[in-house]
């Protein structure tokens, strides 16, 4: 996720979502992640005190601060590149897996009230941004532990 003043995402030239200030995600998903994962991570991203207070400390949330999320969708997060010149995509979740989980983000996100725009799933997409700070984090859920189920 990054810390941004403004984001937008379009698809065919078309403009899919766009918020001012906030935090821009992009959202991945792999196969061992489920309901639970994507409703924590929802409420991670809404509390993470990333915006600057009266001091200039990052002390406020999204919330806190009135911001909103551009939440886009992009499985190529989990794609791996550490062997040969090609990344493969075999931790990614396939679509039919993930696009719920990304729906239950947002859902949640919505509920914790925080406002948010979305990009299009499987779509190919245009994103800009002017990210803030620079700030941009990597947030990924805790390990489950060996035999638990989804």
């Amino acid at each position: 996720m990054q810390r941004v003043s403004r984001a937008s995402v379009s698809v065919e030239g078309r403009l899919a979502g766009e918020i001012a200030a906030g935090l821009l995600v992009l959202l991945g998903a792999t196969h061992a992640d489920g309901e639970p994962e994507a409703a924590w991570l929802a409420d991670k991203v809404a509390g993470l005190r990333v915006f600057a207070d009266e001091q200039g400390r990052m002390n406020r949330s999204v919330l806190e601060s009135a911001g909103a999320c551009l939440v886009v969708p992009q499985f190529t997060l989990y794609g791996d590149a550490r062997h040969g010149r090609r990344p493969e995509f075999t931790a990614a979740a396939r679509p039919e897996h993930a696009e719920p989980l990304v729906e239950v983000f947002c859902t949640r996100l919505a509920a914790l009230g925080v406002p948010v725009a979305r990009g299009v799933f499987r779509a190919p997409m245009r994103v800009e941004l002017v990210n803030e700070g620079p700030v941009t984090l990597l947030v990924e859920t805790p390990a489950r532990p060996a035999g638990a189920g989804a």
